[in-house]
């Protein structure tokens, strides 16, 4: 058993990954903290038998870049200064952050400073992110000043996890050391995204189901689903989008929608109850996953598109590095990002050709076999347990690969 501190800013229940995380601490016995931000109606302080949730009541709004740095600065005080107090308290084996930011790992300074190890969960590629977002080159000022950051921070800690081979790949081209760097897929839920609780419906010709779920910001294409909606809705009788989730972007889609009269079509419904979005995507035709393929979404993987194989779905998938290193053609069908024709060829063909939707659901299957998280879980516990077991001998050498499987 060890106790361990997880920092992470945001509503760790919406953070599938680290949730997951937690939960795999939690169940082979370690104690845990996790400190993180307060949502709507959540009390700040929490506890369920192992594991206690210290919930700051500080603001996250998606608005501009100084609200941002606002937001980071305020979050790492405070997260800095309570871990501080309660490691005086419990004397942590392990402070695991989360990013974004990468410097919140120093949040864990005066914990590492008194024994505790250090493993940090590189969530994105920072200088690729903030170029990706405001038009930035790599080269430019602050892009440069993000990637010393980031190579500082994977320098103060013990080790490094990160989502994708190629964002660490990324991390290792800019100097981050090899033996230190470990890929945890997310992957999908499988307790949650249960095929044998949810049966999908028959093919019903008369009609066509498509769905996308999570955050509804630009970045995710769903104008691209929308203008590609409109170009088919001729075509294909009772064709339907479903938009689950919220976000930024979310006005923009609504006058979207409403210019070019796709009110019968497309449906937003905000976020919803789990078992609700499981069950409509088990009742879907096909999910989308429909990014904007830019340098940061080529090192990444849409976690929805893990929902989509994880509940036999055919998906439709924009083009990425990433999504095409992990998987072939004969997963997906696979279209163009920000291209609403390319896109409409790809449901046209998976409403034409059930079959062939089916042979790509199981090719995606297995090919996700490696991928899984009861797998990933298994890395991720081997490296926390390494980092443990060195805390508290001291005499452990933690040496892990930077490959997917």
């Amino acid at each position: 058993m060890a106790r361990v501190c997880v920092i992470r800013q945001f509503y760790v229940p919406f953070d599938t990954r680290v949730r997951r995380e937690v939960e795999a601490l939690v169940d082979v016995g370690h104690v845990v903290d996790v400190i993180c931000l307060r949502g709507r109606g959540e009390p700040m302080h929490e506890r369920r038998a192992n594991l206690t949730f210290w919930r700051l009541p500080l603001g996250h709004r998606r608005s501009g870049l100084i609200r941002q740095l606002f937001e980071y600065a305020t979050f790492f005080l405070a997260s800095a200064t309570l871990a501080s107090l309660l490691h005086a308290r419990r004397q942590y084996d392990l402070v695991q952050v989360n990013s974004m930011p990468d410097a919140l790992v120093f949040s864990a300074l005066l914990p590492r400073a008194l024994g505790a190890r250090v493993l940090l969960d590189l969530h994105e590629c920072m200088p690729e992110f903030f170029a990706s977002k405001y038009g930035r080159d790599l080269d430019s000022p602050v892009p440069k000043l993000l990637a010393a950051l980031e190579q500082a921070a994977i320098r103060f800690a013990d080790h490094t996890i990160t989502c994708t081979a190629q964002m660490a790949e990324v991390f290792i081209s800019r100097g981050a050391p090899r033996d230190r760097m470990t890929v945890i897929l997310n992957g999908s839920d499988e307790e949650l995204f249960d095929r044998e609780r949810f049966a999908p419906l028959e093919h019903r010709p008369e009609q066509f189901h498509l769905i996308s779920h999570g955050a509804v910001e630009e970045r995710y294409g769903l104008d691209t689903v929308i203008r590609a909606v409109g170009l088919l809705r001729q075509e294909i009788p009772g064709l339907r989008l479903d938009i689950i989730g919220e976000g930024s972007h979310l006005e923009e889609l609504l006058d979207l929608t409403e210019r070019l009269g796709l009110r019968e079509h497309v449906r937003f419904q905000g976020f919803v109850p789990v078992e609700q979005l499981v069950r409509a995507i088990a009742e879907a035709d096909a999910g989308v996953v429909a990014v904007k393929r830019d340098i940061f979404r080529d090192l990444t993987l849409c976690n929805k598109m893990y929902d989509f194989i994880a509940m036999r779905t055919p998906a439709i998938v924009a083009r990425t590095r990433s999504v095409e290193e992990y998987f072939d053609e004969s997963c997906f069908s696979m279209f163009t990002g920000g291209d609403a024709e390319d896109l409409a060829r790809a449901i046209r063909e998976l409403y034409e050709d059930p079959a062939l939707a089916q042979r790509r659901t199981r090719a995606a299957t297995a090919a996700n076999a490696a991928h899984r998280w009861p797998r990933q879980r298994a890395r991720y516990l081997e490296v926390v347990g390494r980092l443990v077991r060195r805390c508290q001998k001291d005499d452990m050498p933690l040496v892990d690969r930077a490959s997917g499987e």
